[in-house]
């Protein structure tokens, strides 16, 4: 079957140094406008707690909507149990009027990690007694439907006004726009039951199958089944990209080095959760092209997100990004904006 790209995104991890937080946002914003004019559908942000990079998806893609006017801002993925979902709703409504619509929002449930050294501090009680289950997902979408709260005489306001109660800003459509990255088969089946976007990556649980891409494909096939009759949902692909056309002798060497120490997490499921990884795709455009025409799952959906590996320098990424799109995605299928207009 051959792949047939419509939709092409990235995933920044966007990392800093600890000790210099702004210049490494800074240069993680001008990669997301350098991926724009390169002509990139979506940039995604990797969401992440008690290391450094980007805390709060909502903060920091609110900046990258000024810095950009068409490109898909998304987040993948936001843990809600570290979340109270009508706030995040309220953070995600405002980020979406600043950024004109273009939000799409991942998200995934289960409770938070490192909950021993956090719990106390997000909910000043035992993390123990707190319900981390896919309904924090529909408390998430109720508040993003911006129903009125209360009675239907309920009111709220100021000294000149007086409002009907609802979450404000209302962002029409947002609540059409929220993704699940799934890697098990129940997440898989409850994205699907709950009418969501669903996000694979390069990380899931063996469970029917110890090979990674038969199992990503009995997620999807298991998402697909519990969808609604006649829902029109998205499915996005992640794969780590890295060609080596065209660098020197060093940074191939680097890139190699880098590949090869987080291949052997690849060969068997790690750990008691049986967690399987994604092998790199790493080579000359020719064999990476080759790679993605064969894998299983972009020849069953239509949009790949490149997934930036950790703690490379910022003139690789640059160079990915840049290839990807010149080079390996017209192969694939894919036509930017204008071209597919």
């Amino acid at each position: 079957m051959a792949v047939q790209l419509r939709h092409l995104a990235f995933l920044t991890p966007g990392s800093y140094l600890p000790e210099q937080p702004r210049a490494g946002l800074d240069a993680t914003l001008a990669l997301i406008a350098f991926a724009e004019q390169l002509g990139y559908d979506g940039a995604w942000v990797r969401h992440r707690h008690l290391e450094p990079g980007i805390s709060s998806a909502a903060v920091f893609l609110a900046a990258a909507s000024q810095h950009t006017t068409r490109i898909e801002l998304g987040s993948a993925v936001i843990q809600l149990g570290y979340e109270t979902p009508f706030r995040l709703a309220e953070d995600l409504s405002l980020l979406d009027a600043l950024a004109g619509g273009r939000l799409q929002v991942g998200v995934s449930t289960g409770a938070p990690p490192h909950g021993e050294l956090v719990g106390p501090l997000l909910y000043d009680s035992d993390p123990a007694r707190i319900d981390f289950s896919h309904g924090r997902v529909a408390r998430l979408l109720e508040a993003l439907r911006g129903e009125p709260l209360g009675a239907a005489d309920a009111e709220v306001g100021n000294a000149a006004t007086r409002y009907r109660p609802r979450l404000q800003p209302h962002a029409p459509g947002l609540v059409d726009r929220v993704w699940y990255g799934a890697g098990s088969l129940q997440s898989a089946r409850s994205a699907g039951e709950q009418g969501l976007h669903l996000l694979l990556g390069n990380v899931n649980r063996a469970e029917l199958s110890d090979d990674f891409f038969g199992a990503q494909l009995q997620h999807l096939q298991a998402y697909r089944a519990a969808l609604p009759v006649g829902s029109l949902r998205r499915v996005a692909v992640g794969r780590v990209l890295v060609p080596t056309e065209g660098v020197d002798a060093a940074t191939r060497q680097r890139i190699e080095a880098f590949s090869a120490q987080r291949h052997a997490r690849t060969l068997a499921p790690q750990g008691p959760r049986r967690k399987m990884f994604a092998p790199d795709v790493v080579g000359s455009t020719a064999q990476i092209i080759a790679r993605l025409q064969a894998d299983p799952l972009l020849q069953q959906v239509d949009e790949l997100r490149v997934e930036l590996p950790y703690e490379l320098p910022e003139q690789d990424y640059r160079r990915i990004l840049t290839t990807v799109i010149e080079d390996i995605a017209p192969a694939l299928g894919w036509r930017a904006p204008a071209q597919a207009a």
